[in-house]
């Protein structure tokens, strides 16, 4: 945020809501258009939300703006709950205190994919003058979502339990939440709640929307730092779980006894996983496997996923990072293939397709809901993760960002990328690297036969080694942030239970020797 026009202010969040104006009368002409806008807890977040509902409804289109900020999902489900064109969620997600951001959906209640990405900045980079913005807002163009959608939305949360019996049994489960500041401070404990759980303990020091961020460096669940205050909760209550939503409600952690007094972050891979396995398991139980039902992932999440799935015979999509990517599959799909639930290792999930985007509230609920049910059968979620890796095979993931800031830094980056391509790597760590998949080129190169194939995926700045063991290393700039990330995926058998720590280790070495290759 600041002055200028390559900075987040009111002239260019008023200049950038007249392009997506401008290409909605564009798309619905002699429609009524509606657009729904929220926000979450950052400095600013409410002048810039009314800024947008002043630009909309000076073009003569209707907002639906909700009284109070919500986490990213409810607005993803009110866009589909209200028939609106659009939506507007104004969030940095888990960026730095000095950071803002806009993300732009579209009717199906999805961020915005090709070719509307696109025609928006088209529309967007016509408007070079605050002249060209229309400002003068119509009040009577706002309708204000009031507290009573809450319930709307948390009765849908409900009808995703599969386990009611089993959470009565554990409602006095403690469950501890910290929304770090964020949108999420009401709607994750009401989740609970309508899901059955009655322990919930909330991190008071971090319960309170504060777009400073007070308490933590940044407001990051993947980051062990920003978990503190929730994780010494969780020992004084002697919880069998601790959560956490980022600012905007729609990422989530989840932090599980580690068996020696303290508590153990599941990744996002790992809880995906637990998710699939659990929904499948579940699904397949109810008998509402039937052929048609699908899942989805990004070509970055673990592959374990994909092995769960084939396991289930539930086919599984790969797309390209970006939840926005997998709402494209759940809408093309819409009426042809029932939708279960997808996620991205960056901690996103979702379960059933009211919602469009990732959902930290009801993947909150979810995940309790996988605590309870296996403790009632004398289960730990680590007993659990054995018996999902001796089945479909034992796989950890590591993940290195490095920051590159600047002008300068994005180009490193992208001399970077430029290097894998113009001399790619034949072996790492010694492994031989065996294919390249390079979804910026659309091609596949198998290193041993000496082919190539078209690769059936949309253009991103995206390279892949697989190797001769199995390992796989993915490579892309990050598109949020000035970062290159360098995605690693390790696996093998796990023989029985009480090999578990040393295939842990095993794979730990692997991991360790492959980031020494690109550190």
């Amino acid at each position: 945020m600041g002055v200028g026009s390559n900075r987040m202010n009111v002239y260019t969040v008023g200049m950038a809501t007249q392009g997506l104006a401008n290409y909605l009368l564009e798309c619905f002409p002699n429609e009524e258009i509606k657009v729904a806008i929220t926000h979450d807890c950052r400095i600013n977040n409410t002048l810039f939300a009314d800024t947008t509902a002043n630009v909309l409804t000076a073009n003569g289109i209707k907002v639906k703006y909700f009284r109070e900020l919500r986490p990213t999902p409810m607005l993803s489900f009110a866009i589909r709950y209200f028939g609106c064109k659009s939506g507007v969620m104004v969030t940095a997600s888990h960026n730095p205190k000095e950071y803002n951001g806009y993300k732009a959906y579209w009717d199906d209640g999805g961020q915005v994919v090709a070719p509307h990405d696109k025609n928006i900045i088209n529309e967007v980079q016509k408007i070079t003058s605050m002249d060209d913005v229309k400002w003068d807002k119509n009040d009577a163009l706002i309708e204000y979502i009031e507290e009573d959608f809450d319930l709307i939305y948390l009765n849908e949360v409900k009808k995703l339990s599969l386990s009611p019996n089993e959470i009565m049994l554990q409602k006095d489960m403690p469950i501890v939440f910290s929304p770090i500041h964020g949108a999420s401070g009401k709607m994750v404990p009401a989740a609970l709640k309508v899901f059955g759980f009655e322990n919930i303990h909330i991190v008071k020091e971090q319960a309170e929307p504060d777009g400073t961020f007070p308490t933590v460096i940044y407001p990051n669940p993947e980051e062990a730092e920003a978990l503190t205050m929730a994780l010494e909760l969780g020992k004084k209550v002697n919880a069998e779980l601790v959560l956490a939503c980022d600012p905007d409600g729609d990422r989530y952690a989840a932090c599980i006894p580690d068996g020696k007094g303290g508590f153990e972050l599941l990744n996002g891979n790992q809880t995906g996983a637990l998710l699939t396995y659990y929904l499948l398991n579940k699904w397949r139980e109810y008998g509402r496997l039937t052929g048609k039902e699908f899942m989805v992932n990004t070509i970055v999440t673990t592959e374990l996923i994909d092995e769960i799935c084939k396991g289930f015979g539930v086919t599984c999509y790969s797309v390209l990072t970006g939840f926005k990517n997998i709402a494209e599959v759940i809408r093309n799909l819409e009426g042809k293939k029932q939708f279960i639930g997808g996620g991205e290792e960056s901690y996103g999930y979702l379960v059933g397709d009211f919602v469009r985007d990732k959902d930290g509230v009801s993947a909150c609920a979810m995940v309790s809901e996988i605590v309870a049910y296996y403790k009632t059968k004398g289960k730990s979620i680590r007993d659990v993760l054995a018996e999902i890796y001796m089945e479909f095979g034992f796989y950890k993931e590591a993940l290195i960002s490095v920051t590159k800031k600047g002008k300068d830094g994005a180009e490193q980056i992208q001399a970077l990328m430029s290097g894998f391509r113009s001399n790619r790597p034949t072996e790492m760590n010694g492994i031989k690297v065996v294919k390249v998949v390079d979804v910026k080129e659309s091609k596949i190169y198998d290193l041993v036969n000496g082919t190539e194939t078209a690769l059936e995926m949309d253009k991103s700045n995206v390279i892949q080694f697989y190797l001769a063991d199995g390992s796989k290393i993915s490579a892309r700039p990050s598109g949020t942030e000035p970062k290159i990330k360098y995605y690693f995926s390790v696996h093998e058998a796990l023989p029985n239970r009480e090999a578990y720590e040393a295939v842990a280790a095993s794979l730990d070495k692997r991991i360790e020797g492959l980031k020494q290759y690109f550190q």
